[in-house]
């Protein structure tokens, strides 16, 4: 009887030795393979850092892969086999929760090569995906703006932004959209909202995530004071972008910006027909890029017939909506035009930008009569027999 508690005694202290000896072995190895990993990620950090190990689409074999928002292990390593880039699923999923990579990938466009260990991946696919860097600068236009896109990379199709810019309903959550009223006639909602500043897109960035992205930004920019000087005015905010759009179109110049606000505002609450069409060439040279025609300096007698609701020579009031992306400042102008100014004309001098002004149809007439030599591309014909030519475009 004692012997056999002696040997279950015995037993069970070589099992907890050996149990003693695996922890010791296993801290062992755990240790030194933390610190193996601890060396290979800071290798990994110095080769993107140093660009040995950047990969982008124009690296010899690379592969693109999408990591959507909410893939976890699991998705990304079905996408990874399905590239032809691993061989087993379930070791890379096991391997990104063992390594502290699960739940760490970031989504978005990454590129791969072939002969990367499972390693590499998962540390190249925590690294901030591929961008491309846009800069919209104040006064491109809607078709400008996808050009401009299109030109740094991003691959969408047309047909759909145009869709998702004809869409504020998805965009409702800004107060500045749910304000909106598409008027008949305006070409595309949401244009003379996608602010003009310097983006950081996705190169496969849908359209709806290209918008929002320009949205976001938008309403970032807007004040509480933008919508009660807007309501003072008698004018929604989006009649204010509509009207900034004008000023953008017309002038770089910031101080000239608040002086043609102040033309197109008394003309707007002039009471007279003949003035509140705001006769902006601005609105002419909208049009002629929508027809795939070059821009002018001055609207000829044609141009004034042209049958569009954009067209402010034949209509009274504003276009029904921006026909550029106005900058802070000619919003700002918009909504605080040049006090005390009763200036009802104005047009380009040609010279550095300026803006000749005047107050009276002659005096208009006398100024484009002194400067409409400088207007290389229209013949003063065509304009000087309009009293009603209150600008030509710089």
């Amino acid at each position: 009887m004692f012997s056999i508690k002696i040997k279950r005694m015995i037993t069970l202290l070589i099992v907890l030795a050996a149990l003693v000896l695996a922890g010791i072995v296993g801290i062992f190895f755990g240790y030194n393979y933390v610190i193996s990993q601890t060396k290979n990620y800071a290798k990994l950090e110095t080769e993107i850092e140093d660009g040995s190990l950047y990969i982008n689409a124009d690296t010899e074999g690379a592969v693109m892969i999408v990591v959507d928002s909410g893939d976890d292990s699991s998705a990304i390593a079905k996408k990874l086999k399905d590239l032809g880039l691993i061989d087993n699923t379930m070791i890379f999923s096991l391997m990104s929760k063992f390594n502290g990579f699960d739940g760490g990938y970031l989504a978005g466009t990454h590129f791969l090569v072939q002969d990367l260990t499972y390693d590499e991946m998962m540390y190249l696919l925590c690294q901030p995906p591929e961008v491309v860097t846009v800069t919209i600068p104040e006064g491109m236009t809607y078709i400008q703006v996808k050009a401009a896109l299109h030109e740094a990379g991003l691959s969408f199709d047309d047909e759909d932004l145009d869709a998702v810019m004809n869409s504020p309903n998805l965009f409702v959550d800004y107060d500045f959209v749910s304000q909106i009223v598409a008027e008949d006639g305006r070409d595309f909602i949401l244009s003379g909202y996608l602010f003009p500043d310097t983006y950081e897109f996705d190169i496969n960035a849908s359209p709806e995530e290209i918008v929002s992205t320009f949205l976001r930004n938008m309403d970032s920019k807007l004040y509480d004071e933008y919508y009660t000087r807007a309501a003072k005015l008698g004018m929604t905010l989006d009649q204010v972008f509509t009207l900034a759009s004008l000023i953008q179109s017309e002038t770089t110049d910031v101080s000239d910006m608040l002086f043609i606000s102040a033309v197109f505002h008394n003309r707007l609450n002039s009471g007279d027909p003949s003035l509140e069409a705001l006769s902006s060439c601005a609105s002419i040279n909208y049009l002629r890029e929508q027809a795939g025609l070059d821009r002018v300096w001055a609207a000829s007698s044609s141009d004034m017939l042209w049958d569009s609701p954009y067209n402010t020579y034949l209509n009274t009031g504003l276009p029904p909506g921006p026909i550029c992306m106005p900058g802070e400042d000619a919003i700002q102008a918009a909504l605080y035009p040049e006090p005390n100014c009763n200036y009802l004309y104005f047009c380009a001098t040609g010279i550095d930008g300026g803006t000749a002004f005047a107050v009276t149809a002659a005096e208009q007439q006398q100024n484009v009569e002194k400067y409409s030599a400088n207007w290389t591309d229209t013949p003063v014909s065509e304009t000087a027999d309009t009293t009603d030519t209150t600008d030509a475009e710089q």
